[in-house]
């Protein structure tokens, strides 16, 4: 990450905050993008290299979250104190070019190593990316902002299926890993050029605070660490997480495996599954949350909660479908509602420190939320997949997703417990 202390961005060309929004979240979408190509293709990956739900979660859970949780957080202390905008440019340019290398693969265990760069890239793009948006927007119209950010899951994951399936079912499952990352590295350089670095607190009450001191590494943690609010946020959305990522890494395989999907119509149907239900609740969301903390910041908890409760019985349903048409639109409305806590957690944490923190204080929210999610929540449900396949269950994947069910009931009381802590601070 050391190329990323550059010259002053200030030589760059200044940009409009939406084309700035627009650039971090096409950045976004690769990012997402290349995580999800390794679920997305699993099943002829399987087939090829001959590795097992486990070894599947593996390394698209515990193995990819041990860099991309634990690096953020130098990365995150060196962004606050340098260029943001340099830290996402390199950043981009490291994990796309590990995907390229994850096409190359010729065993599980390169592909391990590959995956586990991608993870080390990764972890320089989305905390980076919370600071500019937050550093670029006023309050009031943030968590607008970071809705339409948080569309890149949607479009990356979305592009993933149906670019990923329709070239793997046509050319084989390398060829999308080289192409995608390709794209990523001329990516890399259109940001370091096209970019300005905001200045630090240039949205906020009180103005830019360029001159303030650099953010001292142990007492932030310290602070994040000791702040309720703080990690209360980050405790839900890690629980909403493991089921997120546990459903998304294996989702596709579930459809294939247990739904009668083939790659096909994984490319189409699932893709707009993906676009409209994922996308539709991040921008939904946005503005939902804006409106409900313009008197009070007890929204941000109270947003995820609710949506979270909806979600949950149309989960259930999805994983009880008997056919691939009625689970993806089940699997739609859990879509649309699972996503409320992204934008609201981002929101809150970016408001709750001061400027100079903002970036390393994201990698904290990020760390604990996809160490849990991320890291926990697909190795869960690949290991689970083959115990009950051990024990005779015909249909072991199925189950283990069941077993997602009580990490709803988990991050809504996480929430509703946050919603009480913000309320006692006004209150007070």
């Amino acid at each position: 990450m050391a190329s990323a202390d550059l010259p002053p961005s200030a030589a760059r060309p200044s940009a409009r905050p939406s084309f700035v929004l627009g650039m971090l979240c096409f950045v976004y979408v690769l990012n997402f993008l290349d995580r999800q190509l390794l679920s997305i293709l699993a099943k002829p990956i399987q087939d090829a290299l001959q590795i097992t739900d486990g070894q599947l979660g593996l390394i698209s859970g515990l193995y990819f979250a041990m860099f991309y949780c634990f690096i953020a957080i130098p990365v995150g202390w060196f962004a606050d104190r340098t260029s943001r905008v340099g830290v996402l440019s390199a950043a981009c340019a490291i994990w796309s070019g590990a995907t390229v290398a994850c096409g190359m693969a010729a065993n599980y265990t390169q592909l391990v190593i590959a995956r586990m760069v991608v993870g080390f890239g990764e972890a320089g793009g989305v905390p980076p990316s919370y600071a500019i948006i937050t550093d670029t927007y006023p309050p009031g119209k943030r968590a607008a902002a970071l809705g339409i950010f948080n569309l890149g899951p949607a479009i990356g994951a979305a592009a993933g299926v149906a670019f990923g399936a329709a070239i793997a079912e046509r050319f084989g499952w390398r060829i999308p890993f080289i192409a995608v990352g390709a794209i990523g590295i001329v990516t890399a350089l259109l940001v370091w050029l096209t970019v300005r670095e905001p200045k630090r607190g240039a949205t906020d009450t009180g103005g830019p605070a360029e001159t303030a001191e650099k953010a001292a590494f142990w007492p932030t943690v310290r602070m994040f660490a000791s702040n309720r609010v703080l990690m209360l946020a980050a405790l839900g959305g890690g629980a909403t997480q493991f089921v997120t990522y546990g459903l998304g890494n294996f989702a596709v395989l579930f459809l294939m495996r247990e739904k009668g999907m083939v790659l096909g119509e994984v490319a189409i149907w699932y893709a707009l599954v993906l676009l409209v239900g994922m996308g539709g609740g991040m921008v939904v969301s946005g503005r939902v949350i804006d409106r409900m903390t313009r008197q009070s910041r007890v929204g941000y908890a109270m947003a995820p909660a609710l949506s979270l409760a909806v979600a949950m019985p149309f989960y259930l349903a999805f994983v009880w479908a008997p056919g691939w048409p009625l689970a993806l639109a089940l699997l739609s409305v859990v879509m649309v509602f699972n996503y409320f806590y992204l934008s609201a957690s981002v929101a809150l944490v970016q408001e709750e420190v001061e400027p100079n923190q903002r970036v390393l204080a994201g990698a904290l929210l990020l760390l604990v939320m996809n160490f849990i999610g991320l890291g926990l929540g697909p190795t869960w449900v690949g290991f689970a997949s083959d115990w009950f396949q051990s024990q005779g269950d015909a249909h072991g994947l199925q189950s283990a997703l069941y077993t997602l069910t009580p990490f709803y009931i988990v991050a809504i009381g996480l929430f509703l417990g946050l919603a009480r802590v913000i309320r006692k601070e006004e209150a007070a």
